[in-house]
């Protein structure tokens, strides 16, 4: 079984080869997410202007996924630019609201963050394919509940094709929810893992298991423990005294302990 993976990993691979050179990307069209191996391992980066899935594990995971989203919304538009985040009503009734002061705690200025609330999952469709009309801005994040049927294949090929067109890229958290064929570039699942207290006893960085899914350019899946460093909008291998090591990402493993801003809508 492994091998027949190995050999459609490497197909997929040849054939992102055969494209045109002018699909080929500039390195300033690619974020990454500032771990060498990890980069490596994804060709060098993620593409800006596409459509990116990032899946809670579990539901009690629902808080690591949209952290690890807004981290690669981050790294993928900088401190510079504005985002867009179309956020269902039922996420907040589920996981809460979100905190200005705890976005830029988390490395974010809430004033360059567009909120956009709506009801149910057909318009933050709308909402999202029409933020991604605007060329201006850095990202837009959505975060729909749970599966809803019109989150289909036809619908996540319209939000790639507006990736493309416009330049913005968009990074859909999925709480409640479970892989369906997509149109996403990249598929991640994320955990909450354990990190290392700072001194007196306070919190430690936020460190994630973080597993990629699927990769339209072929690369296999893997699995990464990172940890997010506010202070320089990066990522990092986290500072756990074990060894920190990528693995493939279906190997089984016991669950992980678990201001302001604009806003429409």
């Amino acid at each position: 079984m492994t091998s027949r993976q190995d050999t459609l990993a490497g197909l997929r691979r040849s054939l992102a080869t055969l494209e045109p050179a002018g699909m080929e990307l500039a390195p300033e069209a690619r974020f990454t997410f500032g771990i060498a191996g990890l980069d490596a391992a994804i060709g060098g980066g993620l593409p800006r202007a596409a459509l990116h899935e990032i899946f809670a594990a579990s539901a009690a995971d629902g808080p690591a996924a949209t952290g690890m989203g807004l981290s690669m919304t981050l790294r993928a538009c900088g401190r510079s630019r504005s985002l867009v985040w179309v956020r269902q009503d039922m996420v907040a009734q589920e996981t809460g609201e979100l905190y200005a002061p705890g976005l830029a705690d988390w490395g974010a200025d809430p004033g360059r963050i567009i909120m956009v609330r709506v009801r149910d999952a057909r318009a933050a469709l709308r909402a999202a394919n029409e933020a991604l009309r605007c060329g201006a801005l850095g990202a837009v994040i959505m975060e729909p509940w749970g599966q809803p049927e019109v989150l289909d294949l036809t619908a996540t090929r319209r939000l790639a094709a507006a990736c493309a067109r416009s330049g913005v890229g968009l990074f859909l958290i999925r709480l409640a929810a479970e892989p369906v064929p997509s149109a996403a570039l990249s598929r991640w699942s994320v955990r909450a893992a354990p990190s290392l207290p700072l001194e007196a006893g306070a919190p430690g960085h936020p460190v994630f298991q973080l597993d990629l899914l699927r990769h339209r350019a072929g690369f296999p899946p893997r699995r990464w423990y990172v940890e997010w460093d506010r202070e320089q909008s990066s990522f990092r291998e986290p500072a756990l005294s074990r060894g920190v090591v990528s693995s493939p990402a279906l190997r089984p493993r016991a669950p992980a302990a678990a201001a302001r801003w604009r806003h429409a809508g």
